[in-house]
C-alpha cells in the first residue's frame, strides 16, 4: 500500500440526509484544514457549494451532471488537475473529500478512484461515508434503491437527525442498517457533529501508527458475528443485499485467484456491490490486497509483509442476490485442493 498517495474520502447519502451539514462541521476541524473538496450537483445551477463554509478556495464544483455518470471524466480531470496544482505549489492539500449528489449511485465513483491508473498513481481510496436520515431513513430505504446501495457499500454510516427521531424508530432503523451492512460502524450524529477521527484514515494504511490495520479496514469479524445471528427482517429493497466474509486458511495459487476473480466479474459483476480483502497467495512473502466494485477490480497490491501472525485469506463481499457457497464453489473449480 503506497502511503505517499493522497487519501480520498467519498461522502454520499440520499437527498436531505445531511451531507452538507456534516461536511460543514468537518471542515471546521483543524485536521481538515488542508482538505480539498469536490462537490457534485445535479443541474445547471449549483447551490450546495455556496452552503459549504470553507475558508479556503480548494474546492471544485462539478455541476454538469451527476458524478456517477456524465461527469466521471470530469472527476478524473479534476483529480489530476488538483494534483498538478499541488505539485506547482498553487494549492496545498493533504486529502480530498468528494461529496456526491443525493441521487448518485456511488459505485461508478469508486470505479474511478480504484480503476483509473493515472488516478490510482496519485490517490488512494480511504473510505466511504454514508449519511442516513434517522427521521425519514426507513421510508427512503423502502422507496429508493440508491439509498440502499449507498448504505450497503459504506465503511461508516452516519445516522443523522437523531435528536428529531422517535427513539423506537431510530433503533429499528439502526437494526436494519446493521443487517444491511454489518461491517460498517453506525454513528449517531446531531447537527452534523461527527468526529473526524471516526471517519478519516480508516483505510488499510494507518498514518497515525505507520502500520497496516487489516482489522479496521475489513471489519470481517463484524460480518461473521452478524451472520451467526438470525431473525433479521429486511425490507423489499435491501432483502436481496447480503454481506459475508470468505475465509481460507491455506494459500491460494495466483493463477487460481486471477481466474476466480475474472469469472466472478464476467458472470456476477453487476451484483458485486463491493469486494475488499487480503489474500494469502502461494509463493509471496506478503499478502495481496484486492478491491472491487461491480465489474471493476483495482490491480492487486502486494504488501511487503503481513501486519501480524494471521495469515488467513479474508475477503468481505457485499452482494446483491449472490450466495456465499456459490462464490466458494467457483474458486474450487480453479483451486480444487
Amino acid at each position: 500500500m503506497n502511503s505517499s498517495t493522497l487519501p480520498v474520502t467519498l461522502l454520499t447519502g440520499f437527498l436531505g440526509s445531511g451531507k452538507t451539514t456534516v461536511l460543514n462541521h468537518l471542515l471546521r476541524q483543524p485536521g481538515l484544514a488542508r482538505a480539498a473538496v469536490i462537490i457534485n450537483e445535479l443541474g445547471e445551477i449549483g447551490i450546495d457549494h455556496d452552503l459549504v463554509e470553507t475558508a479556503t478556495e480548494d474546492f471544485v464544483l462539478l455541476k454538469s451532471g451527476c458524478v456517477c455518470c456524465s461527469v466521471r471524466s470530469d472527476l478524473i480531470d479534476t483529480l489530476r488537475e488538483l494534483f498538478l496544482k499541488g505539485v506547482r505549489g498553487q494549492i496545498e492539500f493533504d486529502r480530498v473529500v468528494i461529496e456526491t449528489t443525493g441521487l448518485a449511485d456511488p459505485a461508478p465513483v469508486l470505479h474511478t478512484l480504484t480503476g483509473d491508473p493515472l488516478v490510482t498513481a496519485r490517490y488512494r481510496l480511504d473510505g466511504v461515508i454514508a449519511t442516513v436520515d434517522a427521521v425519514n431513513g426507513d421510508d427512503t430505504l423502502n422507496r429508493a434503491f440508491e439509498a440502499v446501495k449507498q448504505a450497503a457499500i459504506a465503511d461508516r454510516i452516519l445516522l443523522t437527525k437523531t435528536d428529531l427521531a422517535e427513539a423506537g424508530a431510530a433503533r429499528r432503523l439502526t437494526d436494519r442498517l446493521r443487517a444491511l451492512n454489518p461491517a460498517a460502524p453506525i454513528l449517531p450524529v446531531v447537527n452534523g457533529a461527527a468526529d473526524p477521527a471516526d471517519l478519516f484514515d480508516i483505510g488499510l494504511y494507518n498514518p497515525a501508527t505507520k502500520s497496516l490495520d487489516v482489522q479496521r479496514w475489513l471489519n470481517a469479524e463484524a460480518v461473521e458475528h452478524h451472520h451467526h445471528d438470525h431473525g433479521d427482517e429486511l425490507s423489499r429493497h435491501d432483502g436481496s443485499i447480503s454481506s459475508f466474509v470468505f475465509t481460507l486458511d491455506r494459500p491460494i495459487a495466483e493463477t487460481a485467484l486471477t481466474r476466480w476473480l475474472e469469472m466472478l466479474v464476467a458472470f456476477q459483476g453487476p451484483d458485486l456491490l463491493r469486494v475488499k480483502g487480503i489474500v494469502n497467495v502461494s509463493g509471496r512473502p506478503g499478502p495481496l490486497v484486492i478491491q472491487g466494485v461491480q465489474h471493476i477490480f483495482h490491480p492487486p497490491v502486494e504488501l511487503a509483509a503481513w501486519p501480524n501472525d494471521d495469515r488467513r485469506t479474508r475477503i468481505v463481499f457485499i452482494t446483491r442476490g449472490l450466495d456465499a457457497r456459490a462464490i466458494e464453489g467457483i474458486l474450487k473449480l480453479f483451486d480444487p485442493r
